[in-house]
């Protein structure tokens, strides 16, 4: 971590851009000088905060072959191979996953994978289609109803540990969002999600989306998604499941169990951009009836429109943005280069760092462990109050070397250490 303070750069710098064109050398130099003087080190195999972002040459190189090729996405016809390959390569990996065929676009019905900018995009997006269908559903029901008073009466749901993003996609989206009180695992279930939907439903809402997380960002913990599933699926709610951090580990077979249930939801999403050696940005969203979202998305201007339409996805409607970069090259070098074997070795070598560290921490009795490790991440605290937790941080970030970010829970400060550098060794 550097030891600037804020507003460190603008002295580095002259006032204005230069009228004439400076060499490369110069330039080069100030990346040491101005950049990397203030650059915390992601991939230093020290950091150990928030949760891993990807890097390997491959990604690397494939991120710089999308910026020389630099199309736009947005259609078909704006550039094939964009779009074809992302189709391609989400299939490729909804099958490395164990993903159910519904999700994917190989099955030959309208399902499909595409690739977000983040996480917090996929929930917007999917809340957006969650709530396309539910008013058209209620208009159909109640033509009577205008779009406000529908609106007003949506509610949407997911665990009190969900990522902030959920709850900032509610204020996006313009809809009530509930977070449910979690069991002692700090998971999420169905029994407390029924209860809330019939509570709503009593006072005249309409519940219309679920958001389960596998792999809550305080801990690392699972939402019961087969439970959660059972009950969307009986009040035909739309279920979308944030598997941002975790969800990478899927393409373990031993760790598919915290996915049971998956082929309850209507959308799926995992951040190679984490866990899975993909450079961001490259969050891999799947949704079975991408249709929804369409209709939320859809406007289509002369100039947008083209002779193949209908017969590729025209991704500008599965996004926010309507521009995209080429994004799917990253994952093809990235599957072939390393190949899933070496993918799933990277994953296993670095849970079982994090159970490395889960053994010292427990062989110290100062020390105890604030929840179970199940993947790389390690929840800890010192025995004892949260202001010495508070100051041990301190001390530990105060050196530079190491670094790590705290957590609360239940009013319990604890701390965090992800395993997140490729380059990270058990020494």
């Amino acid at each position: 971590v550097p030891s600037v303070k804020p507003g460190y750069l603008r002295p580095l710098v002259p006032e204005q851009a230069p009228q004439q064109a400076e060499p490369w050398t110069a330039v080069m130099a100030d990346i040491e000088r101005v950049v990397m003087s203030g650059v915390t080190h992601w991939q230093s195999p020290r950091f150990h905060a928030y949760f891993p972002t990807a890097n390997s040459y491959p990604a690397i190189v494939a991120d710089m072959l999308s910026g020389a090729i630099a199309c736009i996405g947005f259609t078909w016809i704006a550039s094939p191979a964009c779009t074809e390959l992302e189709v391609v390569m989400l299939d490729w990996l909804g099958q490395m996953l164990g993903l159910p065929e519904q999700f994917l676009a190989r099955s030959g019905g309208e399902a499909g994978g595409v690739i977000q900018g983040t996480a917090s995009e996929a929930t917007l997006v999917a809340l957006l289609g969650a709530k396309s269908r539910m008013m058209h559903r209620v208009k159909e029901q109640h033509p009577e109803w205008s779009e406000t008073d529908i609106l007003g009466k949506l509610v949407g749901y997911c665990n009190q540990q969900a990522h902030s993003s959920v709850e900032r996609a509610g204020l996006l989206g313009g809809v009530k969002l509930r977070s449910l009180k979690p069991d002692s695992k700090r998971r999420l279930r169905g029994e407390t999600l029924r209860e809330a939907i019939e509570e709503d439903i009593r006072n005249g809402l309409i519940p219309f989306y679920v958001v389960a997380t596998l792999g809550t960002t305080s801990s690392c913990a699972f939402d019961a998604l087969d439970e959660i599933g059972d009950v969307c699926n009986a009040n035909d709610i739309w279920l979308h499941v944030d598997a941002a951090y975790a969800g990478s580990a899927f393409i373990c077979p031993e760790y598919r169990h915290f996915m049971k249930g998956v082929e309850k939801a209507d959308s799926f999403n995992l951040n190679p951009h984490k866990w899975m050696l993909v450079n961001f940005d490259c969050s891999a969203m799947w949704l079975k009836q991408p249709r929804w979202i369409v209709d939320a998305f859809n406007v289509d201007p002369l100039y947008l429109k083209h002779d193949q339409q209908g017969s590729a996805p025209d991704y500008r409607h599965w996004q926010i943005p309507l521009g995209r970069r080429f994004r799917s090259l990253k994952l093809w070098f990235v599957l072939r280069l390393y190949g899933v074997e070496n993918l799933q070795n990277h994953i296993r070598k670095q849970i079982g760092f994090a159970h490395l560290f889960e053994r010292l921490l427990t062989s110290d009795e100062r020390f105890e462990l604030y929840e179970e490790v199940t993947m790389g991440l390690v929840c800890f605290r010192l025995k004892g109050s949260n202001e010495i937790n508070e100051e041990l941080l301190r001390r530990i970030n105060g050196r530079g070397k190491i670094h790590l970010v705290p957590s609360k829970i239940d009013d319990v400060y604890f701390l965090r250490l992800a395993i997140c550098s490729r380059f990270t060794e058990e020494s």
